[in-house]
C-alpha cells in the first residue's frame, strides 16, 4: 500500500479548475517531486496534502484512511515553505523545539530531541543565535530542522529553496538528498526548476494545466518525454516538424521537414498522416568542421548562427542549409572557452539515428 494516495482530486476556484481529476500514489520513504509552471495546480495540491486546501471532489489517502477532511494540526505531516517561516524573537533552538512545546512533551526529551535535529541539518553551534544573525540556507536548515522534529511520515515542500542564490542552491539540494536519506522520512517537493527536480529526486510528476502529464524516474522524465510539452518543459531540444508517411508491423517512416525521411521503431497509437515533431537533444547532436567526412545518415550542412559560453559547456546555435536552426552543446574540457567554432564557420551537425524522438502534436 502506497503511504499517500491520490484519487481522482479535483479544486476549483470559481470557473477556474486548478487541479482537474489528479490521481498518484507516493511511497514510504521516496523523495518526490511536483514539476511545473507558475499555474499549473502543483502548490495547490500540496496545499490539500497538508490539509491548508480542501478538494471539491476526490480523496486523499494516508495509510490507506481518508484525510481530506482532516484538519492540518490532526495530520502527521509538516511543511517547509519558501518564507522560512521562522519565529524571530526566538532562538534557532526554540525555534525547532516550537512543535515539541504545542504537543505537550516534557522538557528533557524536547532538549535531547532539538539537539538531535540541529546535529542532523549541521547547525549544533547555532542554536542560541537568532534568525536575524543567520544566513539565508542556514535559516531553511532551521525550517527543516523544525519540519522534521516531529517524525512526520511526511515532510512537503513548497519552493524550499526559491529565495537561494545559485551556489547556495546547489549546496542546499546535496544536503536535502543527504538528510532525507538520512531520516528515511518521505519528501514531497514542489519546484518550477526542472535542474532543481531532476537532481534531487527518485520519481517526478509533470505537471500543466491543473494535470499530470508524466510521472517518472528522472531519466524517464527527461530521456523519454512522453508529449512535447514534457520535452519543451524539462531542458533544452530541439523540434522539428515531422509527418507519418507510412507505419508498418513494428516501424515507422517520417518525412521531417526539409530534412529527408527516417525509420523509428514504431511507437504506439501512431498511424500514418500524423502530424508531430522529431525531438533531440543538444548533447546528442555533433558538430563537425565542413572538410571532415561524416559518414553516418543524419548529417547536416550549414553555419553558425551563434553561440553562449557558459563556463562548463558552449551551446551552438547552427543554421542549416534548408533554414532550420539546430542546438548543439558541447563541453568545455580545457580552461576558457574551448574555441571548437566561431560565428559564421562553415560546418556539418550530425546525431545518431537513436536520438531521435517523434511526438505527436497535442490537441
Amino acid at each position: 500500500m502506497a503511504l499517500l494516495e491520490l484519487r481522482n482530486v479535483i479544486r476549483r476556484f470559481g470557473d477556474f479548475t486548478a487541479v482537474n481529476n489528479v490521481s498518484l500514489s507516493i511511497e514510504a520513504g521516496e523523495f518526490f517531486t511536483l514539476l511545473g509552471p507558475s499555474g499549473c495546480g502543483k502548490t495547490t495540491l500540496l496545499r490539500m496534502m497538508a490539509g491548508f486546501d480542501v478538494p471539491d471532489s476526490g480523496q486523499i489517502l494516508l495509510d490507506g484512511q481518508d484525510i481530506a477532511n482532516t484538519p492540518p494540526e490532526k495530520r502527521p505531516i509538516h511543511t517547509v515553505f519558501q518564507s522560512y517561516a521562522l519565529f524571530p524573537h526566538m532562538t534557532v533552538a526554540n525555534n525547532v523545539a516550537f512543535p515539541l512545546k504545542m504537543a505537550g512533551v516534557a522538557s528533557a526529551e524536547i532538549e535531547k530531541r532539538v539537539e538531535k535535529a540541529l546535529e542532523e541539518v549541521q547547525l549544533s553551534r547555532f542554536a542560541h543565535r537568532f534568525p536575524h544573525e543567520l544566513s539565508g540556507g542556514q535559516k531553511q536548515r532551521v525550517a527543516f530542522a523544525r519540519g522534521l522534529i516531529n517524525r512526520p511520515r511526511l515532510l512537503l515542500m513548497d519552493e524550499p529553496l526559491g529565495a537561494l542564490d545559485a551556489k547556495l542552491r546547489e549546496d542546499m539540494q546535496r544536503e536535502l538528498i543527504n538528510l532525507q536519506k538520512e531520516v528515511g522520512i518521505t519528501f514531497v517537493f514542489v519546484t518550477h526548476s526542472q535542474d532543481e527536480a531532476l537532481a534531487l529526486s527518485q520519481r517526478i510528476a509533470v505537471m500543466n494545466l491543473g494535470q499530470i502529464e508524466q510521472i517518472g524516474e528522472p531519466s524517464v522524465i527527461y530521456g523519454h518525454p512522453t508529449n512535447r510539452f514534457i520535452a519543451d518543459f524539462i531542458g533544452k531540444i530541439n523540434l522539428i516538424a515531422a509527418r507519418i508517411t507510412q507505419v508498418s508491423d513494428k516501424t515507422m517512416t517520417l518525412e521531417i521537414n526539409q530534412l529527408g525521411t527516417t525509420t523509428l521503431p514504431l511507437k504506439q497509437d501512431i498511424k500514418s498522416g500524423d502530424q508531430g515533431v522529431i525531438a533531440i537533444r543538444p548533447e546528442q547532436v555533433a558538430v563537425h568542421a565542413l572538410a571532415k567526412q561524416v559518414e553516418i545518415p543524419h548529417a547536416y550542412t550549414g553555419k553558425v548562427l551563434d553561440f553562449l559560453y557558459v563556463g562548463d559547456v558552449t551551446t551552438y546555435v547552427i543554421e542549416l542549409d534548408s533554414g532550420i536552426r539546430i542546438e548543439a552543446l558541447l563541453a568545455n574540457s580545457s580552461p576558457g572557452r574551448a574555441r571548437f567554432f566561431e560565428v559564421n564557420d562553415p560546418v556539418i551537425v550530425s546525431w545518431p539515428q537513436e536520438a531521435i524522438q517523434f511526438l505527436l502534436d497535442q490537441p
